[in-house]
């Protein structure tokens, strides 16, 4: 099965753009795309028209859920996994509208959130998604139909894209600690924090790469990465993780939100995170490379496809999110 735009083949006997049109097709992308996001962050960080804390992110979450979907399950069905689309693309949606719903933040203005509401519903969701597909599988089985395929194909949705994208939301729904053990409101710095380390990361590793790169990090998984690349993505981390942690702090924590440090502070949270964005740039330059595809898609014209513009931020999540679990008043 092939989905018409989605999971572009790698093309054939076709000279690849010079690298410096490549460069600025995709800065100018990027721009536009953060253009159409801050003020989506803006409206979410003062609960325009009364909007509590996500309301207006989450949209965003869902739909990036939703193509991460559809694009994975073209991606798959290049190796015979192709889950059944409704299935996989539901629980991607289903994961991170459970991770909202469930936490008490989202649900009021003045409530804290507790990282494990957020996490509990999700895997909840998750769990659900996959007996459902199960149900579907069983419903309609004949024997050498590709069942266990497609719910391998559904397992590896559902943990590689929709549980991720549950920890992202979880992380706008994060509330710093109080000392007797409740939670404050939420504020926006955790999701901010992680972001900003894994673009300015994925914007500097592009960068520095691009020019002065040499020695490849990764040549049979992807090879533009250099470890060059590596290490102006850990210097963007770095920087952005500090900028965001420390002086920047102030204008994205509520006034009643207290204040709290991811363990570590702000050297730990970008070294940890940046590195696993690393890593999630390089688990879907896996799948693409075993699949045969160049890009999960088109939608986003020199960015790829959805998946690709998510991708670092997918084990990037959970692992901002576990620093976030162990922080610390301050």
């Amino acid at each position: 099965m092939t989905l018409p735009g989605f999971a572009t083949p790698i093309p054939e006997n076709i000279p690849p753009r010079p690298a410096a049109q490549a460069r600025t097709a995709r800065v100018i992308m990027g721009l536009g795309l953060l253009g159409a996001f801050l003020p989506l962050v803006w409206a979410d960080s003062i609960g325009l028209w009364g909007a509590g804390a996500a309301q207006w992110l989450l949209p965003v979450a869902l739909l990036l859920a939703g193509g991460a979907a559809i694009e994975i399950v073209a991606i798959l069905a290049h190796r015979g996994l192709a889950p059944r689309l409704p299935v996989l693309v539901a629980g991607c949606v289903a994961v991170p509208l459970a991770a909202a719903l469930g936490n008490p933040a989202f649900r009021s203005a003045a409530a804290g959130g507790a990282p494990l509401d957020s996490a509990g519903w999700a895997a909840a969701a998750a769990v659900a998604t996959m007996i459902g597909a199960f149900v579907v599988e069983m419903a309609g089985y004949r024997q050498g139909g590709g069942a266990i395929e497609r719910l391998a194909g559904t397992a590896l949705g559902l943990v590689a894209v929709a549980l991720p994208l549950g920890f992202l939301v979880s992380l706008r729904l994060t509330g710093t600690p109080t000392y007797d053990g409740g939670w404050h409101r939420p504020g926006l710095l955790p999701l901010v924090a992680m972001i900003a380390a894994v673009k300015f990361g994925d914007v500097l590793a592009y960068l520095v790469g691009s020019t002065i790169g040499r020695r490849r990090m990764a040549p049979g998984l992807s090879p533009g990465k250099t470890w060059a690349g590596a290490v102006g993505a850990l210097c963007g981390a770095l920087f952005a993780s500090w900028l965001v942690l420390v002086p920047l702090r102030v204008l994205l924590t509520p006034a009643d939100g207290g204040s709290a440090e991811p363990y570590g502070g702000w050297i730990v949270h970008g070294v940890f995170v940046g590195t696993a964005g690393m890593l999630g740039d390089l688990a879907e330059s896996l799948l693409k490379r075993e699949a045969g595809v160049k890009d999960s898609g088109a939608t986003l014209g020199a960015l790829g496809g959805g998946l690709d513009l998510v991708d670092s931020l997918l084990f990037a999540a959970p692992a901002a999110w576990l620093l976030w679990v162990n922080s610390y008043p301050s």
